[in-house]
């Protein structure tokens, strides 16, 4: 099993900055890719960002040029800096993580508790 634990959500004013972290702990072999999800209310799920393990990036549309994904390759850690927030950027913030397991347990996909971001205007 894989474990994902956020940090970093919260209450930030529009125009503010936060950083959102995830690590991953547990069996893994490495991590293909990792990212961040987000869901607002009454709508779907959509990506932020990913990263993968080679460092290629992409990201929403509506987020470029105010977030950017990093990763420790040695902690298993992803990052999501995200500056000039606005209030549709308020929703639950989800990572995700595609793991390699070995060969007995294959590739899976992970995902985090969730954390909230609200952005007041």
């Amino acid at each position: 099993q894989v474990q994902l634990v956020e940090s970093g959500g919260g209450l930030v004013q529009a125009g503010g900055s936060l950083r959102l972290s995830c690590a991953a702990s547990g069996r893994i072999i490495s991590i293909i890719a990792m990212g961040w999800y987000r869901q607002a209310p009454g709508k779907q799920r959509e990506l932020v960002a990913r990263i993968t393990g080679s460092g290629s990036t992409n990201y929403a549309d509506s987020v470029k040029g105010r977030g950017t994904i990093s990763r420790d390759n040695a902690k298993n850690t992803v990052y999501l800096q995200m500056n000039s927030l606005k209030p549709e950027d308020t929703a639950v913030y989800y990572c995700h993580a595609d793991v390699n397991q070995g060969i007995m347990r294959g590739r899976n996909d992970y995902w985090g508790q969730g954390t909230q971001v609200t952005v007041s205007s």
